[in-house]
């Protein structure tokens, strides 16, 4: 990490010219173990924060402008510094950026003129929040002569990416790109939002597995299942009115209302119910060290977001399938948005490799495409990472 942030140091001096006051700040990218779309039904999350991460380096300038560049798409944006809190969305990669500036202004903190340079080794498209990753260190790198709390923090990238960005998400991606951990998942409470490290047991690896498709329904797909657990709550409220959240109702009570839900919209409701109470048996399985229970909760996940949440594709399906008839793998199941992305598979130690290779094998035979694995070791938090000199 030193090294690589001692060489964007050198490269952001080649860039803008800058000497002075150079600091480098990181965040992680995460995968999600088990709680996925209950983020923004106030529910439970058990992500990790992963070595994958967005580093910028951030320097302050005499030019009165924001600057940004990023190595990754090898493109740079620039705006006077009074003109950055009226500028609108321009559906790139630089409106994480942006979004996250015209919060900061919106919380009365004021912009400085700073050069930033973006590079994120946290891959896209896989669903494991490389967006979170640039608006939390786009944060720490803007904020760099303020102090904030850390959940703050994780707010103002949150709304960033809800408010400029367009996309309704819960706090999940940020939260854990905040407060990750070594050797440790992070269960957070997406209604208190309060959380606890969750201690993984001896014996296992986590890997990721991308199936380097992205279907075009995602975007929509997420909006609808926004909306339609929104709707299971107003129909919920007629029988339990103190209900605000799919957090609030427990699967039992859920089933007595299927007759007077439609099923669309009650199959929505019944995965966010059963997919809360799957975290909690999972943390307990954790705990207790028992890790084929936390694999059998894994595919009962995945089935669940196939069935009743339908947001996965038939690329993931194959791999989880794929996944589970390799030796030594407890559970697999999709992470992330779905209609695309990654599947994170939990297996038995000193089984990476073989698993890595009988997965590549199985996913080119089927479809002809090479998938990226990638191997998940919980990580540290954002921060700052290092200074020029």
């Amino acid at each position: 990490m030193a090294v690589q942030a001692a060489r964007l140091v050198e490269r952001h001096k080649e860039v803008y010219g800058s000497t002075d006051g150079i600091r480098v700040f990181r965040a992680p990218g995460r995968v999600n173990l088990i709680g996925e779309h209950t983020d923004y039904n106030s529910g439970l999350v058990l992500p990790i924060a992963l070595e994958y991460a967005c580093f910028v380096v951030s320097a302050p300038n005499d030019a009165g402008r924001l600057r940004i560049r990023s190595e990754n798409n090898q493109e740079s944006r620039a705006w006077p510094i009074a003109d950055v809190p009226r500028q609108k969305p321009s559906r790139d990669w630089s409106d994480y950026v942006l979004g996250v500036a015209v919060e900061i202004h919106r919380m009365g903190h004021p912009l400085q003129p700073v050069d930033l340079l973006i590079q994120s080794d946290v891959p896209l498209g896989a669903g494991l929040s490389s967006s979170a990753a640039l608006e939390v260190s786009a944060a720490l790198a803007l904020l760099r002569d303020h102090s904030i709390p850390p959940l703050e923090l994780a707010r103002i990238a949150r709304r960033a990416e809800n408010n400029f960005a367009g996309m309704p998400c819960g706090v999940m991606d940020q939260y854990v790109s905040v407060f990750g951990q070594e050797n440790a998942a992070i269960l957070i409470d997406c209604m208190t939002l309060e959380h606890r490290p969750v201690r993984l047991p001896d014996g296992i690896e986590i890997a990721a597995v991308n199936s380097m498709v992205k279907h075009e329904l995602g975007q929509s797909a997420y909006r609808d299942r926004v909306r339609e657990c929104g709707d299971a709550v107003e129909k919920i409220q007629r029988r339990y009115p103190n209900v605000r959240s799919l957090r609030e109702i427990a699967s039992r009570e859920l089933d007595a209302l299927e007759p007077t839900i439609p099923d669309a919209v009650f199959r929505r409701a019944r995965h966010v119910t059963s997919e809360n109470e799957r975290v909690e048996a999972f943390v307990a399985a954790c705990e207790r060290g028992d890790i084929e229970e936390m694999g059998k909760l894994l595919v009962s996940s995945h089935r669940s977001l196939q069935h009743d949440y339908e947001v996965s594709c038939p690329e993931l399906d194959f791999l989880v399938d794929a996944a589970l008839a390799i030796p030594g793998v407890l559970g697999a199941r999709m992470t992330g948005g779905g209609f695309g992305g990654c599947i994170v598979s939990l297996m038995e130690r000193g089984r990476y490799d073989e698993f890595a290779e009988s997965i590549s094998r199985a996913y080119r035979q089927q479809y002809g495409r090479e998938p990226e694995v990638y191997r998940c070791k919980p990580s540290k938090g954002a921060g700052e990472v290092g200074k020029g000199s």
